[in-house]
């Protein structure tokens, strides 16, 4: 059975194609639009500008699925919509203008779904899981496998970008803002005080343009899926407005987040404030997360 998952986040508007044969998937196809919905929001509510682009993007995919016949179709949204003060609203037009039904799924939710679909690859049987999306971060603590506890704070790396950052990279100055944020909203989520020398797995844009980057700066090969977090920092502050941009600093941009330029600074400064907190060494990415998930837990009834 050819199934369609559309994730309308924060940052991106995606689809997947997965082909789904009993308890085993393959994804087959994904299309990515980088379309930054949360920078839409003003004063939290949900610009018609925004709606206009989703409903665009949206009409694209629905072409595409129904040049291959393709009727299974999932849709949901996250952050950007979820957190909008006019979010039924915005969904309700957004699904009248494209006949498709989309799910509001719960900060909860993701969490659950981004620990399920990254289970399936992990090496490490307790750990934490971290999703840091473009208007949220979830987070998952779990031990053999199990969830211990799940949350979704308000830190997303476009969210930081809309808020504090003026130019394409962020100043010395705009980072200490969005870290001073990302400490003070960490500290704040108390159920973690138990949890220390935590290995990460890191699942989502940000980690695998994290990733990217880091193989590039530090010579490793294209595969690594490993990250030292004690060169986190020296990673952001290359990266800063203050700094010469020389054609070495520019081509590893370009070849590891060319979409991800302007949020990947800050989400990796969210990103090194949850390793400091929980005194991290890695972080390991994963692949799968959110839409791998919701078909395991929600199409084939499979846990983690």
């Amino acid at each position: 059975m050819l199934h369609g998952i559309i994730d309308i986040g924060s940052n991106t508007v995606r689809m997947a194609i997965y082909l789904i044969e009993g308890s085993h998937i393959e994804m087959l196809l994904k299309k990515k639009h980088t379309v930054g919905l949360a920078a839409y929001l003003r004063d939290g509510v949900m610009q018609q500008q925004g709606i206009d682009k989703a409903v665009e993007i949206l009409g694209e995919f629905k072409d595409f699925l129904a040049t291959f016949r393709i009727t299974q179709v999932t849709a949901f949204t996250t952050a950007a919509l979820r957190n909008a003060k006019n979010s039924r609203a915005a969904v309700g037009e957004i699904e009248r203008r494209t006949g498709l039904a989309i799910r509001v799924i719960t900060g909860d939710e993701e969490a659950t779904f981004d620990f399920i679909g990254a289970t399936h690859n992990l090496q490490t049987s307790s750990g934490l899981l971290i999703d840091i999306g473009g208007g949220s971060t979830e987070i998952v603590t779990y031990r053999e496998r199990q969830i211990q506890y799940k949350t979704s704070l308000p830190l997303g790396s476009l969210a930081f970008r809309t808020k504090y950052v003026s130019k394409l990279l962020p100043s010395l100055s705009e980072c200490m803002s969005m870290r001073a944020e990302a400490e003070a909203t960490i500290q704040a989520a108390k159920d973690f005080a138990y949890v220390n020398e935590a290995e990460i797995a890191g699942i989502g844009g940000t980690f695998k343009g994290a990733s990217a980057l880091y193989n590039i700066m530090f010579n490793q090969p294209a595969a690594n899926t490993r990250m030292e977090t004690k060169r986190l920092k020296s990673i952001i502050g290359m990266f800063t407005s203050e700094q010469e941009m020389t054609q070495d600093m520019a081509i590893m941009l370009m070849r590891a987040v060319p979409e991800r330029m302007h949020t990947i600074i800050p989400g990796l400064i969210i990103a090194d404030v949850l390793a400091r907190r929980f005194k991290s060494g890695v972080i390991t990415y994963s692949d799968s997360g959110v839409r791998e998930g919701y078909i395991y837990d929600q199409i084939i009834g499979q846990k983690a």
